[in-house]
């Protein structure tokens, strides 16, 4: 039988259209004369939805009983058994209740496209299988069905259904995906505008991947061996060399020449782990490369140019970057024509662009010969030449006959090659010398005497040190190599280790200077400005072995500091760095001292307005209504006198309450309040708050399930954020609107939204409503001081969460407070 095909319509979230573009597909194969049944849908009450359903056959669904609960499943043995040309699945992820053929419903797609079925379905970004752990770091959300991949990419039509973030909340918002109840915990969590944007790029770059792989899928089918040039593909050939930063800019610059052109950059390292590199630079053109939008490969491979090419055809690379070598045209006419000319000859069809740079044609010198090995080492093969060569020729003097000559000489020329791998170069020529006399001596014809009768003897000794001195260069190329990686991958480790310690923050300096001490091995090191230490490590006696002055007038003090002259160069380096750390530290203090002041200055300027203004309103009229009771030429009468005490009396008492206002926004400028943590019910805190406001509900539409986690918050504290937030949202909503007060649990936190439906705040704006003394749409004096919102931030950050502003849907302000979960913290609920 045929297999049936599979389209899969993919979206980024739930309320793109899905389910509604699935029924229009299959009304319209259906006026096209295809036999389409809905196998099932899930409409989650929307009208539009369920409209379309309308007029499509619908096989009805397998009723499953489960933990006493009647579960509507898709019927897989009645949709085989009407054999419709088309079935449409919905939610392709979904997990089929207990008692059903299979437990996913993917699994019974899968035997409905056995069965020759064409099916339409639908999936969102979430539940694939690959984007668990990247959906659930960007929402919070665990996605606890799944897809895999390998399932949906083998659909034979894969279409993304796509919407904008901001139309998808705006739907949200009308009530056309989910109901009233879950408008405002949806906006404020899964569906912000952030996470829809980062699911949406998820959804089509994971869309481009597929579409990417079948157009591979296809050339190999077909046997297209040429390249296609679907999209302009850069590839830049990175040594490790210095120029790296020069052919990274250019190739950036030619992938920017088309639209949508990539760019990308591979290292090939070979086996023999001998070839040059320039220990960081690559770490930098790493890091480089990822700011450029491009990405980094590396590949093992003996023959780097036909690595090289090799790899730019598997990623359908359509031009190549490469260096202008560092080699002379002396070393090139020794050497051969080098990587580029290879790869220029092997590219084929794929356009290859020599840049030059200013480290091409660089000299070429070979290394100094001495130095690279332990003293031991070379003592150890003097050692062994002396000791080995005497025995074997002890050994070789039992079979002494004139044809066991070829054996005598390759043994000696054995002990020669094993001294110089042990030692090096001297030590070989000791062993090439003795070996060369102990021949002529013992085994060459007259016996017992050193003399050249032969040409060929002089000929085989200068051939004993020449090879001597070959394998000896080997040697010690070998080793000032592996010394060198050594030292490169420990003054790597420690740049790392100061970067990252810069880039932290956390106290910058003293981990510079640990690191630095431990690194170069001193027994202690220090910064010293004037009188002051700002950061020490190990210890000191009376006077430092060394110094070294630092450029912004520091003093960097060592303690058993050993005169290493190849760790010169890497301190420079660790000492600009500690410079630069200082520095960076005294402009820090002076910035935080600045921004300080001003903000005493300002805090200190609005209090002394509010006293001017707002404080002297109440006080005057207490002040009147006293002096008005004590005169003696007035008669009052009873209601009079009552009306003078109760204006005095309500005065006094805003008077105590802006006080009260101005005496806490001190306390939190000042960073001095008292926050008492514990873990406490958000209904006992809220209840309290109305029942201070005497609000009521006609006033307030409260929504605070029942089980909702304890938050770690001071109850003091709480109180007073949810009076204020209370307090304004009810002096902002028109006649006739209530406040909307729900809380739910999110990620590790509770949070606690309260909505008006009054004018709003336009976004620029909202930072600045936190901020004291202001009244943005407040032209009523009356109002306050202005400090409800800034004291409702500074109470909610003292217990360790966060506020902040969004849009009500349908218009207005929804204040948003983020609390931790007391359980997340190690702390019982009581």
């Amino acid at each position: 039988m045929k297999r049936g095909k599979l389209r899969v319509l993919l979206g980024a979230a739930p309320g793109v259209g899905k389910t509604f573009t699935m029924l229009e597909e299959g009304r319209r194969l259906r006026d096209e004369g295809r036999d389409v049944v809905v196998a099932v849908v899930e409409t989650h009450g929307r009208a539009a939805t369920a409209a379309l359903v309308e007029g499509l056959e619908v096989v009805p669904r397998r009723v499953e009983r489960h933990r006493d609960v009647e579960l509507d499943e898709m019927d897989l043995d009645a949709v085989i058994a009407r054999h419709p040309d088309v079935a449409l699945v919905d939610e392709l992820a979904h997990t089929n209740a207990p008692g059903g053929r299979h437990d996913k419903r993917w699994q019974d797609v899968e035997t409905l496209l056995a069965a020759g079925i064409d099916v339409v379905s639908t999936v969102n970004v979430q539940h694939m299988q690959s984007l668990g752990d990247v959906v659930h770091e960007i929402t919070g959300t665990v996605q606890r069905e799944t897809v895999p991949d390998a399932v949906v990419r083998a659909a034979d039509q894969i279409e993304v259904v796509d919407l904008s973030p901001q139309a998808l909340r705006e739907r949200l918002s009308e009530g056309l995906v989910y109901p009233a109840a879950r408008i405002d915990a949806a906006l404020s969590n899964y569906f912000r505008l952030g996470n829809l944007t980062a699911l949406r790029e998820i959804a089509l770059l994971w869309l481009a991947d597929e579409v990417d792989d079948a157009l591979k899928r296809y050339r190999a089918e077909h046997g297209i061996e040429h390249r296609w040039e679907a999209r302009e593909r850069v590839l830049v050939a990175l040594t490790g060399g210095p120029e790296g930063e020069t052919l990274l800019r250019r190739g950036a610059r030619i992938a920017a020449r088309s639209s949508g052109g990539e760019l990308a950059a591979v290292h090939v390292t070979t086996n023999d782990g001998l070839r040059e590199r320039h220990p960081g630079a690559l770490g930098a053109q790493r890091a480089l490369l990822e700011q450029l939008g491009g990405t980094y490969h590396q590949v093992v491979g003996d023959d780097v140019p036909t690595t090289l090419v090799r790899f730019a055809r598997s990623i359908d690379a359509t031009q190549i970057v490469i260096g202008v070598s560092r080699r002379t045209r002396a070393a090139a006419a020794l050497t051969g024509p080098g990587i580029g000319n290879t790869v220029i000859r092997e590219s084929g069809d794929i356009d290859v662009h020599v840049v030059t740079h200013e480290r091409a044609g660089g000299g070429f010198a070979l290394p100094r010969l001495g130095g690279s090995l332990s003293r031991g080492r070379v003592l150890s093969a003097f050692g062994l030449a002396l000791v080995v060569g005497p025995l074997l020729t002890w050994l070789l003097s039992f079979g002494k006959t004139p044809d066991a000559i070829t054996v005598d000489v390759l043994a000696y020329q054995l002990l020669v090659l094993v001294v110089a791998l042990v030692g090096g170069m001297w030590p070989a020529v000791f062993a090439a010398v003795l070996s060369g006399l102990s021949l002529d001596y013992f085994f060459v014809q007259p016996l017992y005497r050193v003399t050249v009768q032969q040409p060929w003897h002089l000929v085989a000794l200068v051939m004993y040190v020449i090879s001597a001195v070959l394998v000896s260069f080997v040697v010690d190329r070998s080793a000032r190599r592996s010394r060198t990686a050594r030292r490169a991958a420990a003054e790597s480790g420690l740049l790392i280790g100061i970067a990252g310690s810069v880039l932290r923050g956390d106290d910058a300096l003293q981990a510079l200077v640990e690191r630095t001490r431990e690194a170069f091995g001193y027994t202690g090191l220090r910064v010293r400005q004037g009188d002051v230490v700002p950061a020490t490590s190990g210890t000191f006696g009376d006077v430092p072995d060394a110094t070294t002055s630092l450029p912004s007038g520091a003093v960097l003090e060592f303690a058993g500091a050993p005169d290493d002259p190849t760790q010169r160069r890497l301190l420079r380096v660790v000492e600009q760095q500690i410079d630069a750390a200082l520095e960076h530290r005294e402009l820090t203090r002076t910035a935080v001292d600045a921004e300080r002041i001003a903000a005493a200055d300002r805090v200190r300027s609005a209090i002394l307005a509010a006293v001017g203004h707002d404080v002297r309103r109440p006080i005057a009229a207490a002040s009147a209504s006293v002096q008005t009771l004590r005169a003696s030429d007035i008669r009052l009468s009873d209601a009079d006198r009552e009306a003078l005490l109760a204006t005095a009396d309500e005065s006094l008492g805003q008077l105590a309450v802006l006080l009260g206002d101005l005496l806490d926004v001190s306390r939190v400028q000042a960073g001095v309040l008292a926050v008492t943590p514990v873990a406490l019910p958000l209904e006992t805190v809220v209840a309290p708050a109305l029942d201070e406001l005497e609000l009521g509900p006609d006033d307030v539409d409260l929504d605070l399930p029942g089980d909702l986690p304890p938050v770690l918050a001071d109850p003091v504290l709480l109180q007073r954020v949810v009076v204020n937030l209370l307090a304004n949202a009810v002096r902002h909503s028109p006649a006739g609107t209530t406040v909307r007060v729900a809380a739910s649990a999110f990620s590790g936190s509770v949070e606690l939204r309260v909505a008006d439906h009054g004018p709003g705040i336009p976004e620029a704006l909202r930072d600045d409503v936190f901020q004291p003394f202001q009244r943005l749409g407040d032209t009523d004096n009356d109002t306050g001081l202005g400090l409800g919102l800034a004291l409702a931030r500074g109470f909610t950050e003292g217990m360790g969460g966060t506020i902040e502003a969004d849009d009500t849907p349908g218009g207005g302000l929804t204040m948003v407070v983020r609390l931790p979960i007391a359980g997340h913290v190690g702390v019982e609920a009581r």
